[in-house]
């Protein structure tokens, strides 16, 4: 049951990591640093804990992998300045182009909110570093699953229709499941889980694909939000 407020016609869900923003390129540069600062043995023994803790609490916790690393190398100094490589980490680069153009574009169209997964430290800061917290004036959901957290998001943002916007088919396939014609879903092909076949294949193709988020901007959301299709009129270039 959505709250006493006002429905809105339309609300935008945006997930974050290869969706607004190349984790990937993050990733590279983070086993980068790795191996630079601790070592090679060191670099790996870190995602050993680390898929460990993504298989135990179902998200990447890259704080709480350090954490435990620290423990098991307590007089090893070095492992303290991995946390600089999250808390100084200029996130605000690893945005997909024109991804702020595309925001303000959606706004005009409905209320547009962050929608994504993650702890409670990293995820945030990422968010406000990379500038999507102002982008989005504040509207930001983390969840662990956030597939399973449909209810409290309808009462957040109760609305006529949905469009959510994520680099996973599986994800997508579960929240149209719960909402049915009333979600519209975007899969932007970026990122590795777009492109491994484990991944993608035991899923429907979403309502939308594109290659690139930017392309998004080219899209008209129809009143029913039963489609997406091209506009038929040239759009200017982002």
């Amino acid at each position: 049951m959505v709250n006493s407020r006002a429905i809105d016609e339309i609300v935008f869900l945006l997930d974050v990591d290869n969706t607004l923003l190349d984790n990937d390129r993050i990733l590279v540069e983070l086993r980068a640093f790795l191996i630079r600062e601790i070592g090679v043995e060191n670099s790996v023994r870190y995602w050993v804990i680390f898929e460990t803790l993504r298989k135990e609490r179902g998200y990447a916790d890259y704080l709480g992998a350090l954490q435990q690393y620290r423990l098991e190398h307590l007089d090893d100094a070095r492992g303290l300045l991995i946390a600089e490589f999250f808390l100084d980490y200029p996130f605000v680069d690893r945005l997909y182009p024109n991804v702020l153009t595309l925001i303000k574009h959606l706004q005009i169209l409905g209320k547009t909110v962050i929608l994504t997964d993650g702890e409670a430290v990293l995820q945030p800061r990422k968010i406000k570093r990379s500038g999507l917290w102002e982008a989005v004036d504040g509207q930001v959901l983390i969840y662990i699953h956030k597939e399973t957290m449909l209810d409290a998001v309808e009462q957040h943002y109760p609305a006529q229709r949905y469009v959510m916007v994520d680099d996973k088919l599986r994800i997508l396939t579960a929240m149209k499941r719960v909402l049915g014609s009333r979600l519209t879903t975007v899969f932007p092909k970026q990122g590795h889980y777009a492109h491994d076949p484990e991944k993608t294949h035991p899923y429907p193709a979403a309502d939308v694909t594109i290659e690139h988020i930017g392309e998004l901007i080219h899209h008209d959301f129809c009143i029913g939000l039963d489609t997406v299709k091209a506009r038929s009129a040239p759009s200017e270039a982002l």
